[in-house]
């Protein structure tokens, strides 16, 4: 099988030293590519900025923003031959947002306005989701589309209906929920405490684990149900 992965945060820049972004550090998101090497998968990890070493047997695409993000991975499933089962695991925090421009060079404060106007960042998961699921798309630029879609979902209240919503809403196969405000499972730690919400419906509440325990589960998860 084939793994397209993503990972970390991406930075949406408003001059060339300052930019939006969160504090994803990847580390998830390259446990999940770890783990399908390790299970002898073809592996393609499009990362944001994060300074994680690759993991062996891993290729790896590094990106800056959600524009660039999606472009890869629009990229990585072209490259995939059509026989082959392709899983698409979107782990990244991706900005919502992007500044509506970036100036060429520091904005000086002077320069500054109270206000800054945003635009929409492409929701790479549900495009994706979109593409795959819409068997007579008029617009279909991926000439091989995943088999199983896999989502992530960082939420800090009403984690599983939110997971429930977004699976649905974005034609996800499974997506794996965590509460961000628990201890062990935010940002930056090598733990996670998940729920795996599958689009029948089907939930499993994972006690706290490594993030490549979590990892493990998951690509296992991918083997038994991809056809």
């Amino acid at each position: 099988m084939k793994f397209v992965v993503t990972a970390g945060p991406t930075r949406e820049y408003l001059d060339p030293v300052r930019f939006l972004s969160n504090p994803s550090t990847g580390k998830m998101g390259f446990a999940v590519a770890r783990a399908a090497a390790m299970r002898g998968h073809e592996v393609a990890l499009v990362a944001g900025p994060v300074s994680l070493k690759t993991p062996k047997g891993v290729r790896r695409i590094d990106v800056t923003s959600a524009r660039d993000m999606l472009a890869a991975v629009e990229e990585e499933m072209a490259k995939t031959k059509s026989v082959n089962p392709t899983v698409f695991v979107s782990t990244a925090a991706v900005a919502d947002w992007r500044p509506a421009k970036c100036a060429p060079r520091k904005l000086k404060k002077g320069q500054m306005s109270d206000t800054l106007k945003l635009v929409r960042n492409p929701d790479i998961l549900k495009e994706i989701g979109r593409r795959t699921k819409t068997v007579h798309s008029p617009n279909r630029p991926l000439t091989h589309s995943p088999t199983y879609l896999v989502g992530f979902a960082a939420e800090t209240n009403d984690v599983i209906a939110e997971a429930r919503r977004k699976c649905r809403e974005k034609n996800l196969d499974m997506i794996v929920a965590n509460d961000v405000t628990e201890k062990g499972s935010g940002f930056g730690v090598d733990t996670n405490r998940v729920t795996l919400v599958r689009k029948d419906g089907s939930v499993d509440r994972l006690p706290l684990m490594t993030k490549l325990a979590v990892a493990r589960r998951i690509v296992r998860e991918c083997e038994d149900l991809c056809p």
